[in-house]
């Protein structure tokens, strides 16, 4: 399935990858990659309130901004919360920028072995081969309640929305 015109990128228009996600949807599974290698599951993380960012990558100003707000926000919520950054950066990418940028309190993963995540919740950009920028909130039993997916990917997600989302969860 493709979304054409689903998202800009300096106005130009891009073609997304996958369904166009909505609250109340059952939340898909996908596997992605940790800084370590190691392979993970999404559904996983389920049992817990999931708030889900997605950057195109993690070397560039927005993206940065993004993963280090909600790495800040994530210190002030609760153990019942996990907070997840997915993009299609490589693993070592991944890791030499959480320790450059201090990224301690979220988890970054990579969707670029499968772009399994990307297909499964609609954010692979075809013509780029990078994820879009998008927010994700689930809550414990593996149900979107907040997506947003962000029309132009070089602005910044709604992260009052997103966080208030969670904070309904709570």
């Amino acid at each position: 399935m493709e979304r054409v015109n689903a998202v800009t990128f300096k106005g130009t228009p891009l073609t997304l990858v996958g369904p166009e996600l909505k609250p109340g949807d059952p939340a898909p599974d996908a596997t992605l990659v940790t800084q370590d290698l190691q392979t993970v599951r999404l559904k996983d993380y389920f049992g817990k309130v999931l708030l889900i960012s997605v950057v195109p990558s993690l070397d560039t100003g927005v993206c940065a901004a993004q993963t280090r707000r909600f790495n800040e926000e994530a210190s002030r919520l609760p153990d019942s919360v996990r907070v997840l950054t997915v993009s299609m950066d490589l693993p070592f990418a991944q890791k030499r920028f959480c320790g450059e940028a201090d990224i301690d309190k979220i988890e970054v993963l990579s969707d670029h072995r499968e772009a399994s995540f990307g297909q499964a919740y609609g954010t692979l950009v075809k013509e780029l081969r990078i994820e879009t920028r998008a927010v994700f909130v689930l809550d414990p039993s593996g149900t979107i309640r907040y997506v947003e997916y962000v029309p132009e990917i070089t602005q910044h997600p709604n992260y009052e929305a997103a966080l208030n989302a969670v904070r309904a969860l709570l």
